[in-house]
C-alpha cells in the first residue's frame, strides 16, 4: 500500500497537495467525489468542493482545471488561490463575508489519469474538450477542431454515438446541479498552451457568430479593465477568434444552462495560458513535451501562480455582484451587446436582439 501510494503521489502529486489542503481547510468545504477515474489499477478521486453560501439564489462561481492533463499548471493555479482563500479565512472577515454571499464550486483536477500519464487526453485516448455532444457550424482546423479517425492522434473525439467520457460526465453533472438554481454564475477554465499572451475566451467554440451573453461578457471585461487599467496581461475575446472546434465541453454546458435557465446569466470564461511566451523565454522547454504547457524554471512557476491571483479575487467579487451589474432591461442588454460588437465584431449589423 505504501509503495502504491508513494508510486501515485510522484505521478501525481497535485493530487496529493489538494488533499493536503482538503485536510487544512475541511471545516470551510463542502466535499464530494461523485466519481473514480479508472487508471492502471488505481481508483482516482473525482473531487468537487464546494465553499460559501448554501442558499439558493446565491450567484456561483466555478474553478475548473485540469481537463487536459499535460496543462498542470492550471491545476496549480487554483491550487495556489484555494491555499490563500483557506488561509485568509482563519483571520480575514472580508473573504468570510465575501462567501456568505457566494458559493464557490471547485473542480481542480477533473483529468486526474491523464495529468498522472502527463497526456493531454485521457486515459481512454479521448480528448474531453472536444468530447461533447456539440457540432460546430460549419469548417473547423484539420484535427484541431476534433476528429474521430483514431485515438493515435491528439483531438479525438470518441467514437460517434457514444456516451461522453467519465470525466466529462460527472463534471456535466456538477456543473448542472451547481448552476441549475441559478440566475448568475461565471466560471473559468484553466488551460494552457496557446500563444504568447494569456487569453480568456468566451463561447462559442462552435461558431463564429456571436453567443447569447456576449452582451454580458463585455460587460464584465469593462469592469476588469477599468479596475485594474495596468493589469493588461489577458486578451479578452470569443474564442472563436482564435479557432473553432467540435465538441466543447462549456458549449455544451452553456446550452445546458440556458435550458434550464433561460433567463439566468451565466459567463463561461477559458483562462489559455501563452507558454509559447515561457518557449520564446527559456527553449529548454522544447526538449521536454511537458514543457510546451508547463513553466519549467521554479521562478518562472512562482511568478505564474502569482500573477494570476487578481484574477482570481476579481472574480470572486464580480459573482458575488451579478446582480448589480449584469444588463438586467431590455435597454441595459441591446446597450451592451451593441458595445460587444463594436469590440469584437466591426461592421457586424446592431439589429441583433439581445438573449432575455
Amino acid at each position: 500500500m505504501i509503495q502504491r501510494i508513494s508510486r501515485l503521489n510522484a505521478a501525481l502529486p497535485e493530487l496529493a497537495e489538494l488533499e493536503s489542503l482538503i485536510e487544512e481547510g475541511k471545516q470551510y468545504m463542502r466535499i464530494r467525489v461523485p466519481a473514480h477515474i479508472q487508471h492502471k489499477g488505481e481508483h482516482l478521486p473525482f473531487y468537487v468542493l464546494e465553499m460559501g453560501s448554501t442558499a439558493k439564489d446565491a450567484p456561483v462561481l466555478a474553478l475548473v482545471g485540469g481537463v487536459h492533463g499535460v496543462e498542470r499548471i492550471g491545476t496549480q493555479v487554483i491550487l495556489s488561490f484555494m491555499k490563500s482563500l483557506v488561509r485568509r479565512l482563519h483571520w480575514d472577515p472580508v473573504i468570510r463575508d465575501q462567501l456568505e454571499h457566494l458559493r464557490l464550486l471547485i473542480i481542480p483536477i477533473v483529468n486526474p489519469g491523464g495529468m498522472a500519464e502527463n497526456t493531454r487526453c485521457n486515459p481512454n485516448g479521448v480528448d474531453l474538450m472536444r468530447n461533447a455532444p456539440v457540432e460546430a457550424e460549419g469548417n473547423t482546423p484539420w484535427l484541431v477542431g476534433g476528429q474521430r479517425i483514431s485515438s493515435a492522434l491528439p483531438w479525438y473525439r470518441g467514437k460517434p454515438g457514444r456516451p461522453m467520457e467519465p470525466e466529462n460526465q460527472a463534471l456535466s453533472d456538477a456543473i448542472h446541479h451547481a448552476l441549475r438554481d441559478q440566475k448568475y454564475c461565471i466560471s473559468l477554465d484553466c488551460h494552457s498552451g496557446f500563444g504568447t499572451r494569456d487569453r480568456l475566451w468566451f463561447p462559442y467554440a462552435k461558431s463564429t457568430a456571436p453567443w447569447p451573453g456576449i452582451g454580458a461578457a463585455h460587460t464584465l471585461t469593462e469592469l476588469f479593465e477599468h479596475s485594474f487599467p495596468s493589469h493588461e496581461q489577458y486578451l479578452f475575446e470569443p474564442q472563436a477568434h482564435s479557432y473553432t472546434t467540435n465538441g466543447d465541453m462549456w458549449d455544451y454546458l452553456y446550452d445546458d444552462y440556458r435550458a434550464m435557465q433561460p433567463e439566468g446569466c451565466f459567463i463561461p470564461i477559458t483562462l489559455e495560458m501563452g507558454s509559447w511566451l515561457w518557449v520564446k523565454k527559456n527553449p529548454r522547454h522544447l526538449l521536454r513535451y511537458h514543457g510546451l504547457f508547463n513553466p519549467v524554471l521554479p521562478h518562472r512557476q512562482q511568478r505564474i501562480l502569482r500573477r494570476h491571483l487578481v484574477l482570481f479575487d476579481f472574480l470572486m467579487s464580480a459573482a458575488r455582484t451579478m446582480p448589480q451589474w449584469a444588463p438586467e432591461s431590455a435597454a441595459d442588454q441591446t446597450r451592451a451587446l451593441q458595445s460587444a460588437l463594436e469590440r469584437w465584431y466591426p461592421g457586424m449589423s446592431g439589429n441583433i436582439t439581445p438573449a432575455v
